[in-house]
């Protein structure tokens, strides 16, 4: 019998995103397919993770056997395992992200695409840095970087994920209080981003590398280093209606409110909070945002439609009328 895919042509994405319907199994075994990571791909994306964490156990088994099965059935499988690490992180569960980038690093040296090899570097990235080992990840993403630009004409894939990684190892540094580094890797992804957009621009695809992308980080990573301004300066500088995702929009917000939030502005960091649940109402619902819901609400708990919005999105959070 023939191996359907995992999700057999898609699943039901939600948040905004049409596709086709799941359909009944007919194989106990079904392949993965590209398709099938590109849609699940597509679920986070736009925040949809309630609906990606209920196909991630049949694409887990799917990638497990994709793994086995030469270097583009290895690259499907760390695709799928990058997501599962980078769900896991959404969901606070760091032991959970960091066995997933494993499996997510060791597909991707199976594969030996470069480009899938620094996607498994920045998911590894965040739970090496959470459990503090940033030195590692570091190195991880300035490895995979050079290896993506060890070209004399590294292709527009290959730059956009060598921007991405100094993004991430940006971010990392400035974690971990070395402002140097941060800012090196900072301006490496910032001349990596003008560099890609001298090459032609594939449609239907949007560039995960982009100005509005630098800005972003930038305002989580000023703000690591403590210098509150520069963080807003980039939130100012940004346009969120310009970022490709609802995932990308979210975190746009929900970095602006914890800077504004540092500056005092409880009342802003508020209004960025309705603007993250207006992008991805499961953003609005992570631990981490939760938690800063309640440092708004112990800041200023009189704000109006804040006791609303705290019982919508965190449950259990005090937030009296003031």
């Amino acid at each position: 019998m023939k191996r359907r895919s995992v999700l057999a042509g898609g699943v039901a994405l939600g948040a905004g995103v049409a596709t086709g319907p799941v359909p009944a199994w007919a194989a106990a075994e079904p392949g993965l397919s590209a398709g099938d990571v590109a849609a699940a791909r597509a679920l986070f994306a736009a925040g949809a993770y309630t609906r990606l964490g209920q196909v991630l156990p049949l694409l887990l088994a799917a990638a497990a056997r994709s793994a086995e099965q030469g270097p583009a059935g290895a690259a499907r499988a760390a695709g799928v395992w990058v997501l599962a690490s980078q769900l896991a992180v959404k969901q606070g569960r760091t032991a959970f992200a960091g066995a997933y980038a494993k499996r997510a690093g060791t597909a991707a040296t199976r594969s030996g695409d470069p480009v899938v090899l620094a996607a498994a570097a920045r998911a590894a990235a965040t739970p090496l840095r959470r459990t503090g080992r940033t030195d590692e990840a570091l190195l991880l993403l300035h490895e995979a970087r050079t290896h993506l630009l060890a070209g004399s004409r590294p292709t527009a894939a290959e730059l956009e994920a060598a921007g991405l990684a100094a993004l991430t190892a940006a971010y990392s540094a400035a974690q971990a209080h070395r402002p140097a580094l941060a800012r090196d890797f900072a301006a490496q992804a910032e001349e990596d981003t003008l560099r890609l957009a001298r090459h032609p621009h594939t449609p239907g695809r949007p560039r995960e590398l982009t100005a509005g992308q630098c800005a972003l980080y930038g305002i989580g990573i000023h703000r690591h280093l403590g210098d509150v301004d520069t963080a807003l300066a980039h939130a100012r500088r940004l346009r969120p209606d310009r970022l490709p995702t609802a995932e990308r929009r979210a975190r746009a917000a929900t970095d602006t409110a914890r800077t504004l939030l540092d500056a005092g502005d409880a009342a802003g960091a508020f209004a960025q909070l309705c603007l993250v649940e207006l992008a991805a109402p499961s953003e609005a619902r992570r631990p981490s945002v939760r938690a800063l819901t309640a440092e708004v609400a112990a800041v200023r708990p009189g704000l109006p439609g804040l006791d609303t919005y705290v019982r919508r999105t965190a449950p259990g959070v005090n937030a009296p009328a003031g």
